[in-house]
């Protein structure tokens, strides 16, 4: 069992958020917050898997709570499309940024999705995210990295190219678990959060240009 905390100063919001959650058998929620002071308070005191996280809401907004929760996967919840709430929220340890209006299915999977390790991003900002990362003035700095076998470095490439676990696998002719193994190592070696932050790392180091 998914356990789940929603945060939205909205109450109607949240009250439809765990209506569509509470029709998926394997997720539940634990409990709602309606500014992030009290998001904060609950994920320290609840320990959900997952707090489901809206950017504007009174008192402390939901990329400060986003910030000083530790031990939960956030997934980022707004009606705003904005490359600065996009960059401030994965700067802030986010591990996905959806748009309220996703379908309910692409809701209950991204929680899925965040609750597992993976990092999500709603589809029409993810490429817009990495080119703006890319052309970035900032010089790359190539020796930022740890020293990567050449496989880890084929698949830290192909993860910054978009790809899933299981299409690194069919493209580097290896096993998934494989896959899934050099994955951890690179998010160890690196001390990356998540995916997302693999591929800010490669874009940084200028692997990729």
């Amino acid at each position: 069992m998914i356990r789940v905390l929603v945060a939205d100063d909205q109450a109607l919001v949240r009250a439809g958020l765990a209506g569509i959650i509470g029709t998926a058998p394997d997720l539940q929620v634990v409990g709602e917050a309606a500014d992030g002071a009290r998001a904060v308070a609950l994920a320290g005191e609840l320990r959900p898997d997952v707090v489901l996280m809206d950017i504007r809401m009174p008192g402390m907004d939901g990329l400060e709570a986003t910030r000083r929760i530790t031990g939960s996967r956030v997934l980022i919840l707004t009606t705003f499309d904005l490359d600065q709430y996009v960059y401030a929220a994965l700067r802030g340890g986010a591990s996905g940024f959806l748009l309220k209006d996703a379908p309910p299915r692409e809701l209950l999977d991204a929680i899925r999705i965040i609750d597992r390790g993976d990092a999500l991003l709603s589809p029409s900002i993810t490429r817009r995210l990495i080119s703006a990362f890319a052309a970035r003035p900032s010089p790359p700095d190539p020796g930022s990295l740890p020293h990567l076998t050449a496989r880890e470095r084929d698949v830290l490439l192909l993860v910054a190219d978009g790809l899933s676990n299981a299409e690194i696998a069919t493209e580097l002719g290896i096993a998934p678990g494989t896959v899934r193994a050099h994955v951890a190592a690179l998010l160890s070696k690196l001390k990356a959060r998540d995916r997302i932050q693999l591929v800010i790392l490669t874009h940084r180091a200028g692997l990729i240009s």
